[in-house]
């Protein structure tokens, strides 16, 4: 058996260090894991990442942002996830299809049963077995986001250029593409994603992304704990 586990949540949620966490102590615990993120995980989705997260492309239309997030996501499932979840393993996801929903449907007023359509053909209607939902308000999140942006500036203007340091340059923005629009867009994904989670409470957990972040860490694996039973540890060295 295997074991598909998504973390979903508003820009600023933490989702992005919980799957990590969470990873980090499964691997420790000798489970068989892999950690990836949407849109990337390989260097086809990557590429795609760059473009859709880039301050530059305001021209970008809905449906080129639409297609392209797919596009991604169909490259990730086909080079790594179902590859991995075949051989009995974890995967941990952040984001995947329900983002389309929340972020192309809901923020930008896509047609949900056109998002459907589309997200079928790039998933073949793989699902995730849980989806953990990092849960704050749009106003909440955007300020996280605020402050991490004017950290990372400083952290920039206070590292001294040198080969070592070049790959700074290179580094996400802390701010992007879908971040710098308007509060009412990030205020429709969230009640997107609250309507999802409605539609589906059998796979959503909504864990509290205002706790620290120790506490966010322990609820979340409490919440993944039950479903490891199915998992076969991987064998430790002696």
């Amino acid at each position: 058996m295997s074991l598909f586990i998504t973390f979903e949540g508003l820009e600023g949620s933490g989702k992005s260090t919980q799957a990590r966490l969470l990873y980090e102590r499964l691997q420790i615990r000798g489970y068989p894991v892999i950690l990836t993120r949407e849109p990337g995980g390989t260097r086809i989705g990557e590429m795609i990442r760059r473009i859709l997260v880039d301050l530059k492309h305001t021209e970008m239309a809905p449906t080129t942002e639409t297609l392209l997030f797919s596009a991604a996501r169909a490259q990730l499932i086909s080079e790594l996830i179902r590859p991995y979840l075949a051989t009995g393993g974890i995967v941990l996801c952040d984001r995947y299809s329900d983002s389309t929903y929340a972020y192309q449907g809901y923020g930008l007023g896509r047609d949900l049963d056109e998002l459907h359509a589309i997200t079928k053909a790039a998933t073949g209607d793989l699902m995730p077995d849980l989806t953990l939902y990092l849960d704050l308000t749009a106003e909440e999140g955007l300020e996280r986001k605020r402050l991490a942006a004017r950290v990372n500036r400083g952290e920039q203007l206070m590292t001294p250029s040198s080969p070592s340091s070049s790959n700074n340059a290179q580094q996400e923005p802390a701010w992007n593409r879908l971040d710098a629009r308007d509060l009412e867009y990030h205020q429709r994904v969230a009640t997107g994603f609250q309507e999802l989670i409605q539609r589906d409470p059998q796979r959503w957990r909504k864990i509290d992304a205002r706790l620290p972040v120790h506490e966010v860490a322990h609820l979340v694996e409490l919440e993944v704990e039950p479903l490891l039973a199915q998992i076969t540890l991987l064998e430790q060295d002696s």
